[in-house]
């Protein structure tokens, strides 16, 4: 097999999601399991794969939710590679940002990355993980509060 194109596209951790997925409901259907040990690693990655990437927050992805949040960063000073990256981690503090966009002191104020932390935010969903963490942290700060 040879590489035509190395860098011919850059694919979201949801649509490698959705790929597996369809992937291995097609094995499913036609039947065929573990036959060769090709087939047998072919399997064994698509399951640690997918094993990994339902525990993100691509999981509880659209395609509308990607196309809405995509079409948000055109106004964001961003690389493609960058852009992937705010999509496929779905950072929640300034730091994070400043660790997936290169040389974000330089590039963004303050002002931009709080714009972009509230973009990436209210459009990309958190799962039922954030919220049970986000509600238990909730719990302990008012279990600390004797006010």
């Amino acid at each position: 097999m040879e590489v035509k194109d190395a860098n011919s596209a850059l694919l979201s951790n949801y649509e490698v999601f959705q790929l597996l997925t369809d992937l291995k409901e097609q094995r499913k259907e036609s039947g065929k399991n573990k036959h060769s040990s090709g087939q047998q690693n072919l399997n064994t990655i698509t399951y640690e794969t997918l094993k990994y990437i339902s525990k993100t927050p691509c999981r509880h992805q659209t395609p509308e939710i990607v196309r809405e949040f995509l079409t948000a960063m055109k106004s964001h000073k961003l690389t493609k590679a960058e852009k992937l990256q705010l999509l496929n981690h779905r950072p929640m503090t300034a730091v994070e940002i400043q660790l997936m966009v290169e040389e974000s002191e330089e590039r963004l104020t303050e002002e931009q990355i709080e714009a972009l932390l509230h973009t990436v935010t209210s459009i990309l969903p958190a799962g039922p993980e954030a919220e049970q963490k986000k509600n238990t942290n909730d719990m302990t700060v008012d279990e600390e509060d004797p006010a």
